[in-house]
């Protein structure tokens, strides 16, 4: 899953945009090639241990999160925004002083740089750092940079010195590709936030943008706060199987993977039990979503959001998800009934298949069918094992080497955070990724990949570093054992390592398109891709999996949603009809799944990127990396055609360039059913 401000605009592209040149062509022959270090170590030892020695650097110099001085206490998110909104003064006068050329588009991107340095890295603090004042500084650092960015994309004068250069043919004629690109980019960005308004309702925009990023971080913290009920109301031998507070128990999940029954219905109707607070949040979120949206032009949200993307309108959405529905329709019910008849072998008593069964009994069925218990495969994918295995894929496919880094005092937020380094053969350090996969008290229960610095050419001709952290919720290694991961975990870990070579590999030259910083449903074909690695039969076999049905759910509740508005009933009832048409289960009264499904606010009426990432990730699997997932060459056309523009270039056309056509919604769906094929090829490799 991809985290990232959603600031819109000159801030950090909803992982949304990117330019193109590979760091071999392009960009690369200007970038100078970063030297090795000598204090780099290998990167899979470094994972199988419990971090040691980092009270011996008690008298190292303190350098602050990240690196960044002023982060060594949590009033230096105050100074850091400070100094942002100066920077960002004097770069907006800049702007509109400078004659029209490429200039112009340089000098948006730094102040995009300049405001996003500050906003990523304090998204990432406020939801993941152990102490609250650090979360609490950095809440307040996102909604200052935030409301600085929706004020800035309503600016007249501004919007006027972008106007210029993309008004005069023979200025933009003499613009690279590239540079077009992000200037078109940053003009829609001002006509989406209603730039061609008049005063009043361009404030009325700036208004609505400021209470939906307060909306959607109120929502946000709302689909992970626990719910807890009396002891006397559950049966006393559950009990040991959530956290107990005096009379109380608390749950703050839904423990699918839970053995007994009772204990994951108990968790399914207690933590989707309705909360009023919560609900009526998403009904403003949602509510303000389409006012913005109408009130910039558009019939609805879906529409707004979805323009640039593979899919372009919701209408082509809905056509997908249709389609893929009517697919899988006759599939879904030969699973269920699977897995309804493993329930019944396990179970007599209470045989009836409820919305907390699959996710367990499917893994049991794959259990069965090859004869293999979490107990057996577990120690072969020790979490070093895993990271060592990603490196020996990354050196064979990309030339790339992972490398463990001593941080410095105060440089991360816990000790046993990792600090990686990423190398090339020729091309030297590309950039960091921190990786956060340990579980901890208050530490939200999500994988996430988070840009903390975007990579860009600089003037004096350096590139500026691309920083990324990995957010996992492993549990800790042992004194004696290392950290054990189910294929489940280790298909999480292969995900968001995807996400973070998107960000190292994408060499763009404006940070405003770097990495994952491009349409949602391309953002996600790397990440997915990397699945089709982990679950490669030289892996690990895999049990054709249900997860289509789930997501096709989603996705069109996510459209229902974000679409024409007011809603013909309560976000519930939608819940309720949508689920008894797309997913096959009953609703379970008295719950609201919706209240707890954090991606409305990152992924709003984008949820369907997941499902179409993964045809796109799959045709790419099948025709380049099937017969020989270690195959450079194919990895340096995947580098070259797909990793290496970031938003900078429109999705599709990516996509043609790695598969060499232009698939159709027949193709995406044709795509994602032959995967669930029984006699896939991957299968039938394996018994040769």
């Amino acid at each position: 899953m991809l985290c990232a401000p959603r600031l819109g605009g000159l801030g950090a592209r909803a992982a949304t945009t990117w330019p193109g040149r590979a760091g071999l062509g392009g960009l690369g022959t200007r970038i100078r090639a970063r030297r090795v270090s000598t204090s780099w170590s290998p990167v899979g030892a470094a994972f199988n241990v419990k971090p040691q020695g980092r009270r011996l650097d008690v008298f190292g110099e303190r350098r602050g999160l990240f690196g960044v001085p002023e982060l060594s206490a949590p009033e230096g998110f105050r100074i850091a925004q400070e100094s942002a909104l100066r920077t960002a003064d004097l770069l907006v006068e800049r702007a509109c002083a400078l004659p029209p050329g490429p200039r112009t588009v340089l000098i948006f991107d730094e102040l995009s740089d300049s405001l996003c340095r500050v906003a990523d890295l304090a998204d990432f603090v406020k939801i993941a750092h152990p102490k609250p004042a650090f979360r609490e500084a950095a809440e307040e650092a996102c909604r200052s940079i935030g409301t600085a960015v929706e004020k800035l994309n309503t600016n007249v004068e501004l919007y006027q010195s972008l106007q210029k250069l993309l008004a005069d043919q023979t200025l933009v004629d003499s613009l690279d590709p590239e540079t077009r690109h992000v200037a078109e980019l940053f003009m829609f960005d001002f006509e989406i936030s209603g730039i061609h308004l008049d005063k009043e309702k361009r404030k009325r925009a700036v208004d609505l943008n400021v209470k939906i990023l307060d909306l959607s971080n109120a929502f946000l913290m709302g689909t992970h706060f626990p719910n807890k009920v009396e002891k006397r109301l559950l049966p006393e031998h559950i009990h040991q199987n959530f956290t107990v507070s005096g009379n109380h128990v608390i749950i703050d999940g839904l423990h699918a993977e839970a053995p007994d029954d009772l204990v994951r219905e108990a968790a399914y109707k207690i933590f989707l039990y309705p909360n009023a607070g919560q609900l009526k949040c998403l009904e403003e979120l949602l509510s303000s979503r389409d006012l913005l949206a109408k009130l910039v032009g558009y019939p609805t949200y879906s529409h707004r959001a979805l323009q640039g993307t593979i899919a372009k309108n919701p209408e082509t959405v809905m056509q997908f998800l249709e389609k893929l529905s009517d697919k899988l329709s006759e599939r879904t019910i030969k699973d269920f009934e699977m897995i309804r008849r493993m329930k019944m072998k396990l179970n007599p008593q209470n045989s009836e298949l409820m919305p907390w069964d699959p996710p367990y009994y499917s893994g049991v069925i794959r259990a069965e069918r090859y004869n293999i218990e979490p107990s057996l495969y577990c120690p072969f994918f020790s979490l070093g094992a895993c990271m060592e295995g990603l490196n020996i894929l990354f050196t064979k496919l990309l030339g790339l080497t992972l490398y463990a880094e001593q941080p410095a005092r105060g440089e991360v937020w816990c000790e046993d955070v990792r600090k990686l380094a990423v190398v090339h053969e020729s091309e030297g350090l590309l950039g960091y990724i921190y990786c956060d996969f340990f579980q901890r008290a208050d530490k939200p229960h999500q994988d996430c990949h988070f840009t903390i610095r975007g990579g860009r050419l600089k003037e004096d001709g350096d590139y500026q570093l691309p920083v990324v952290v990995l957010m996992l919720n492993l549990p800790h290694p042992s004194r004696n054992l290392p950290t054990l991961l189910t294929p489940g975990m280790m298909e999480n870990l292969f995900h968001e390592m995807g996400h973070a070579m998107h960000s190292m590999l994408g060499r763009t030259r404006y940070q405003h398109v770097t990495g994952t910083r491009c349409p949602t449903d391309f953002a996600e074909v790397p990440s997915i891709l990397m699945e089709y690695f982990a679950n490669d039969y030289r892996v690990v076999n895999q049990f054709a999996r249900h997860y289509q049905t789930g997501q096709v759910f989603y996705a069109t509740l996510d459209q229902i949603y974000h679409g024409k508005h007011p809603l013909r009933a309560s976000t519930t009832d939608i819940l309720r009809d949508t689920q008894e048409k797309f997913y096959g289960l009953p609703y379970v009264p008295n719950t609201a799944w919706q209240l707890r499904f954090s991606h409305l606010v990152g992924y709003g009426a984008k949820y369907y990127s997941y499902l179409m990432s993964r045809a796109v990730a799959s045709m790419v699997w099948k025709e380049c990396f099937q017969q020989d997932p270690f195959n450079r060459a194919a990895g340096e056309r995947y580098r070259r055609e797909m990793l290496a523009h970031g938003g900078g270039k429109e999705p599709m056309l990516m996509v043609q360039g790695m598969l060499q056509k232009c698939p159709s919604i027949d193709d995406f769906v044709s795509a994602l059913v032959s995967d669930l094929d029984p006699d896939f090829e991957t299968f039938l490799m394996d018994s040769e």
